[in-house]
């Protein structure tokens, strides 16, 4: 087994110190348009990492025991060399991109992920806000395994890509150089993925690399100031529903489907998908097609943390742009931070 060292352990004392100082910086310095600190929500996020790490303990036993099989039945071997490092780091965020993309396109696995947005503030504590069902990420990762790559190795590329993304959860850096910004992910960037307006929903899925996004349609550059959290945001702080609500969500909607095939399609389809027999007759949806991303939701809007409604948009019916956002307005232009955009509200006739 490779000897290599836990980054997020070691990586500890690192956030602690630049959390303290992200604090003292926005107290000393305070930007009246970010999203700032909030004591609770900071509380949450903690204790959402501090339950992450308990409950991936448990989830290891069954995913390191797969892992284990497949690599001892492929007859492939990638070593662990100097060298074959930042390949295996290329390779495991290239599968990162897919595996995060997914987790917002199907909505079992946007279940998961929903808990690492569902906060309205956007700074390091942000980052700790960890999922406690992640048995949902290992899937992605088995052509790895398969390829050769020591589950020992997969692991402690997957650390280095979580601490990488550490740093980019803070609106205290604005724009990195532009070379910078070009190849790697950066807190510009991944204000927009956290973001809950319509033209920034589910763009920059990238972990290390945006290059990813570039390629396959996903990137979307921050010009106005990004609104963060759930378009219908879950107004809670307790760590148990936060973890927990959309699966409670969808227990609700398969209590009440009709059939089985939508049944399927309340836990395989988009987090916003309905029935075509049962969209509300009269009503449009505005809202920002989700076009280029290849996964046949463009329509879609997510509900039950992503939109307030949802309706079938018929495709004789132009979809608008979103109301109310300024588009083109730069980062640090003064807005009103308490004004949420109109986009992808359900307008009833």
């Amino acid at each position: 087994m490779p000897n290599l060292p836990d980054v997020v352990l070691w990586s500890i004392p690192a956030f602690v110190l630049l959390t303290v100082v992200e604090m003292i910086s926005v107290r000393v310095h305070p930007d009246e348009d970010a999203a700032g600190y909030a004591a609770k929500d900071a509380a949450t996020s903690v204790t959402m990492g501090l339950g992450s790490l308990a409950f991936d303990l448990l989830w290891k036993v069954p995913i390191v025991a797969i892992y284990t099989a497949v690599h001892e039945l492929t007859p492939l071997r990638v070593p662990v060399l100097w060298w074959t490092i930042p390949l295996m780091l290329l390779a495991q965020d290239f599968f990162y991109y897919w595996s995060h993309r997914g987790h917002h396109v199907v909505r079992v696995l946007w279940a998961c992920h929903v808990v690492h947005h569902s906060s309205e503030k956007f700074n390091l504590t942000t980052a700790l806000r960890q999922p406690w069902t992640s048995l949902t990420v290992w899937p992605f990762y088995l052509p790895l395994i398969a390829m050769g790559v020591h589950p020992a190795a997969l692991a402690f590329c997957s650390s280095a890509n979580l601490v990488y993304q550490f740093w980019i959860h803070t609106e205290r850096i604005d724009r990195m150089p532009r070379w910078f910004e070009y190849v790697f992910n950066t807190p510009s960037h991944h204000r927009v993925h956290h973001a809950s307006q319509g033209g920034y929903l589910d763009r920059n899925f990238g972990g290390i690399l945006i290059v990813w996004d570039r390629m396959f349609g996903s990137y979307v550059p921050e010009t106005e100031r990004p609104v963060y959290g759930l378009t219908k945001n879950i107004r809670t702080y307790n760590p148990l529903r936060v973890a927990t609500h959309e699966y409670a969500a969808i227990a609700r909607d398969l209590r009440a489907a009709a059939n089985w095939r939508e049944r399927a399609g309340r836990v395989f389809r988009g987090p916003g998908w309905q029935p075509q027999d049962r969209h509300v007759t009269g009503a449009a949806v505005s809202t920002d097609a989700r076009t280029g991303l290849g996964t046949g939701l463009e329509t879609d809007a997510k509900i039950d943390g992503r939109l307030d409604a949802k309706t079938e948009t018929p495709t004789d019916t132009p979809t608008d742009k979103p109301t109310g956002v300024k588009t083109g307005t730069k980062p640090g232009a003064k807005t009103d931070p308490k004004a949420r955009p109109a986009a992808e509200e359900t307008v009833v006739a």
